[in-house]
């Protein structure tokens, strides 16, 4: 009895010293390099402190609260705007007749989803509405950074894990992280393959994946979720709920505004119109990332062309941009830097030579800004399109030049390998 009361004194001071170590752990760099180090776990923790960081949720949950921000970093978060999420989109079941509202069919996840959806009817806002939300850990990886797997993905976020790879794929095993993979349909049918098997062997996983419609076998264990168009209701709401994203100088705004929106919907939506007609002018009424265009129209005192949105927009911004630099908006020039940034696989507008353009696009909601540090480095800007169909307009221009004719027939001809469908 005495020897086990000795053992157990001893017992309790590890265990102690081990719960200070834990505590200190979110602010000392040290310590999480020695509570990530193997052989210090092992020896130090006698066995059974890896145990415990892994089979206790607490203990989990304070290993990698730290690399929160690292961890959706790629989500952009500090530009995410609340007032521009839609969250009344409903979504169905595949191959099923009801719908239900998004938020009530994925809340919270609890196993693996699947999310389909045309371009622009807002599945990255749900995802990144979702991670800001939800007050889980979480990771949001684009799914071009899944290539050499997705625990190599978030390993990649995680320099520290580096000292432990089995460590970190334990945690994930125990569903520490929702893991929210965007994009699938922007990646080679290998990358697929291979985010694929991941959510199979992690079947009860907190793991949601988007991708725009395509031909591809989801995983077997996930549940699939197409995303569905607004309805009528939807699109009045949608258009009358941006008037908290529009530019307070707006030259049309308040009760203005609403009386606009009401006005084109009803000259859009006419009852005289053909089946073929009503049908397209409701494909594009109800895309959120369309209709954020109209009402950016409606509250300049223009109206919208709903095959033209895009040029509209530019040339709204365009106007701006000359009317303050006094000069017009070098199109051909930014066009031909964002063209080189596809070929070459770059997210980032690089800012060097076109930091006037992107201010202002800024202003117009095409283009998004966040601040970066790695490291002890200095603070930078990094710049992305708001979305890829604001950067396929101005790619498209090049194409448009007389001089980039044969640049026309090299894409139109070659055939890339590993490209998606």
């Amino acid at each position: 009895q005495h020897w086990f009361l000795i053992g157990f004194k001893v017992w309790l001071i590890h265990v102690s010293c081990w719960l200070l170590l834990i505590i200190i752990y979110p602010r000392s760099l040290q310590v999480q390099a020695l509570i990530w180090d193997w052989k210090f776990r092992t020896i130090v923790g006698l066995g059974y402190i890896s145990i415990a960081l892994t089979w206790i949720p607490w203990l989990r949950y304070r290993l990698l609260a730290p690399f929160r921000q690292v961890l959706v970093a790629d989500a952009s978060l500090d530009s995410f705007d609340p007032q521009a999420y839609f969250p009344d989109s409903h979504v169905k079941i595949r191959q099923a007749t009801h719908t239900q509202p998004i938020q009530t069919a994925i809340g919270q996840l609890q196993s693996p989803v699947v999310l389909v959806g045309e371009s622009g009817l807002g599945k990255s806002m749900f995802l990144r509405n979702l991670v800001k939300t939800s007050g889980r850990l979480a990771v949001y990886l684009p799914a071009s950074q899944c290539a050499g797997g997705v625990v190599e993905a978030i390993q990649a976020k995680l320099p520290i894990a580096a000292h432990d790879p089995k460590f970190l794929q334990s945690l994930i095993n125990y569903n520490t992280l929702d893991i929210c993979i965007d994009g699938l349909n922007e990646v080679s049918p290998d990358t697929r393959a291979t985010i694929n098997t991941f959510v199979e062997h992690h079947v009860q996983g907190h793991i949601i994946l988007t991708t725009q419609p395509l031909e591809w076998t989801p995983p077997a264990t996930a549940k699939t979720y197409v995303l569905q168009p607004l309805k009528r209701q939807q699109i009045a709401e949608f258009l009358t709920s941006r008037q908290g994203i529009l530019p307070d100088d707006a030259p049309v705004s308040g009760v203005a505004y609403e009386q606009a929106c009401d006005d084109y919907l009803a000259s859009q939506l006419q009852q005289n119109q053909s089946k073929q007609e009503l049908a397209a002018v409701r494909r594009f009424l109800s895309n959120p990332m369309d209709l954020t265009l109209v009402a950016q129209l409606l509250a300049q005192g223009k109206h919208p062309d709903l095959l033209n949105l895009q040029q509209q927009q530019y040339e709204i911004m365009a106007e701006d941009y000359q009317q303050i630099h006094l000069c017009p908006f070098p199109l051909a020039k930014f066009a031909e830097t964002v063209y080189q940034m596809r070929l070459h696989d770059q997210i980032t507008i690089p800012e060097n030579d076109c930091l006037h353009e992107l201010h202002c696009m800024e202003r117009y909601k095409m283009v998004l800004t966040r601040q970066q540090k790695h490291g002890f480095g200095p603070t930078y800007r990094e710049w992305k399109f708001r979305h890829d169909k604001i950067q396929e307009y101005f790619i498209v221009q090049t194409f448009l030049k007389t001089e980039n004719r044969e640049r026309q027939h090299e894409h139109l001809t070659e055939n890339p390998e590993g490209a998606s469908p």
